[in-house]
């Protein structure tokens, strides 16, 4: 939610902030605009409502504004509704700060009384415009220090944020400071930048800092200082950032969604190569990178999976899995409802959280109160350095790359395949399964990833039949067990880029009141990949269709016999079905994905929704 940009070195700002501005389009946003100095000039501040196109278009790309400082900012509004009045920049009257910001003040309104009470006029309804002036009025009360004066605005402040701002007595200088939203810094031997997340400034930097809450930092072109709420300098240690330019460009394909749907053998492949390791014939996990011991593993009698949107359908697929394997207790939370709970917490347990940005903000602060607690936290994360990787006690990365597209496709992919990985390994150390068993699982998910790529080769059959389904005003998933858990997320990737009202639902669920909402023409997609479950999900199918529901069946090679009673079948390689949910997946994505393109909606930047939630 919200994108943040800046620059100061050498070359024009404006261009190298619109093209971060525009890598970080999908995080979800309603408005755009741009500061930019020209030495030791005031700066100059255009704003745009709408798409980054209409900001790009006010400043002819850029090269309409002149100086080699500057901030951007694309706004998903919270706090006033999304006007150009409301988009950021804000600015004093003077222009002595001029400031962007991420996050929520909670208690803007206090501090806008008071800076009234002081003289200020504001302009907007944002909370943004409040933390600027709040900057401005303690610039000038106390030393016109830039960090002392936003340390005194930082303790006053209730909420989060990430603001970076510029002073009028500081040409070439941006100031940062940040508390539970994203930021990171990086810099050459040139210029500074920073970002709300890493694809804005791939192109030009791949050395980074980590900002951590309730610090703050001074850019100049080359050189960036660090500072903690004392004022006093602290030292960071830089991280280079391994992903490579070209995986955050469409790379030929339509849309971000489709190439990562293709990149997910390679996502899950190379996730897959981190953890696991050959071992004669055949392979073994390792997971000595994260410092989780085998005492460790021995020691847990209860897991607690913990996250958000897609991360949370991973969660309910695994609890399957490391329940059917090791016979630990585990249970499924979305972490909006974790955090706000007062359930008894077994000590002896771990706590996984699952985030792709390492910033989600309700599962950062599940985390934190797991941890408080007393409970040993996992996380499983996408971004090396993010907030959960650095709080957790340990650790496992995806290895996906730059996710782009809004509906996430590889990085759930690759959380599947990490979860595979501790089930085994959970499973293992417990005794619950032998090291021969083992090899055999750890082999078989090694399997997944040309497994997909035969399933990516069926996608022309799944775009003809999504047309099927562009007129449609409600679909229905079904399931059970682990398929139940697919049908969430398949439900997820329909309603969210294709706007079309969709549920998943336990399949043994439909005679208690769902199966009154078929009727003549319901479109019913029907996910049977159990063995066991086989039977009983397709007579609920059949319920269905006795009551008019069209009927879409998805299940593995082998089970022909649906045919005779489903209108139209996709089917899925052979594989343990404990690992079937990434496989089932992807035709799954493909079908959103294509009714989205034969509605003609924007597929990878849909209305209203974030890529990154850093904000309740």
């Amino acid at each position: 939610m919200c994108g943040i940009v800046g620059y100061t070195g050498k070359k024009k700002a404006a261009p190298i902030l619109l093209d971060g501005l525009a890598k970080l389009e999908y995080r979800g946003y309603d408005s755009a605009g741009l500061s930019v100095r020209d030495g030791e000039k005031n700066p100059v501040v255009v704003k745009a409502k709408g798409r980054l196109k209409v900001l790009a278009e006010k400043t002819d790309g850029g090269a309409a504004l002149k100086g080699t400082c500057g901030i951007g900012h694309t706004r998903w509004a919270t706090h006033g509704e999304p006007t150009e009045n409301n988009a950021h920049p804000h600015i004093v009257d003077d222009y002595n700060v001029v400031g962007v910001h991420n996050g929520i003040i909670e208690n803007y309104q206090e501090l806008r009384d008071k800076m009234i009470r002081k003289g200020y006029k504001f302009y907007s309804e944002t909370d943004t415009e409040v933390a600027i002036k709040t900057i401005d009025y303690y610039y000038k009360k106390y030393t016109h220090d830039p960090i002392e004066a936003l340390a005194k605005t930082m303790v006053r402040v209730r909420g989060s944020y990430a603001l970076a701002v510029m002073f009028k007595d500081h040409p070439g200088k941006i100031f940062v400071a940040r508390k539970d939203s994203p930021m990171i810094i990086g810099f050459d031997k040139d210029a500074s930048y920073l970002a709300s997340d890493v694809p804005a400034i791939l192109k030009y930097t791949r050395t980074v800092y980590y900002i951590d809450d309730l610090e703050m930092a001074c850019l100049e072109p080359g050189n960036v200082t660090f500072y903690n709420l004392d004022g006093d300098t602290i030292e960071k240690t830089p991280v280079e950032i391994d992903w490579d330019a070209a995986s955050a460009e469409k790379g030929g394909f339509e849309h971000f969604m489709m190439k990562e749907i293709h990149e997910q053998p390679k996502a899950v492949s190379d996730t897959l190569n981190s953890v696991i390791v050959p071992d004669g014939d055949s392979y073994k996990i390792d997971l000595s990178a994260t410092n989780l011991t085998d005492e460790d593993i021995k020691s847990f009698e209860q897991i607690y999976i913990v996250a958000c949107g897609s991360a949370y359908h991973v969660g309910c697929c695994t609890q399957y899995i490391v329940e059917k394997l090791a016979g630990i207790p585990v249970r499924c939370e979305l972490a909006s409802e974790f955090r706000y709970r007062s359930m008894p917490l077994n000590k002896n347990a771990l706590c996984i959280i699952i985030s792709q940005s390492g910033e989600t903000a309700d599962s950062l602060a599940a985390l934190r109160d797991a941890k408080a607690n007393g409970i040993k936290t996992l996380a499983i994360v996408n971004v090396v350095g993010s907030t959960i990787a650095r709080e957790a006690d340990y650790v496992l990365y995806t290895l996906a790359g730059p996710e782009i597209s809004v509906a996430t496709t590889k990085a759930y992919s690759a959380q599947l395949a990490i979860c595979y990985v501790l089930a085994i390994k959970f499973a293992l150390i417990k005794g619950a399964i032998t090291e021969d068993e083992a090899k055999e699982l750890t082999s078989e998910v090694m399997t997944i990833p040309a497994k997909i790529n035969k399933v990516l080769e069926d996608k022309e059959r799944l775009q003809w039949f999504a047309a099927k389904l562009s007129a449609q005003k409600d679909i229905f998933f079904i399931g059970r067990g682990i398929d139940y858990a697919i049908t969430m997320e398949g439900s997820l990737k329909m309603k969210e880029i294709s706007y079309i009202h969709s549920e998943a639902y336990a399949a043994g669920e439909l005679k208690h009141g769902t199966i009154s909402l078929i009727e003549e023409g319901t479109f019913v997609i029907g996910v049977l990949t159990q063995s066991g479950l086989y039977e009983k999900t397709l007579s609920n199918l059949v319920e269905t269709k006795a009551r008019g529901a069209y009927l879409m069946a998805l299940t593995s090679f082998g089970n022909y016999a649906i045919e005779d009673s489903a209108d139209f079948v996709v089917y899925v390689p052979k594989i343990n079905e404990l690992f079937a949910a990434s496989l089932a997946v992807v035709p799954l994505q493909l079908l959103g994905y294509y009714v989205s393109c034969a509605r003609g909606l924007d597929v990878d930047k849909p209305r209203n929704l974030a890529k990154s939630v850093t904000v309740e």
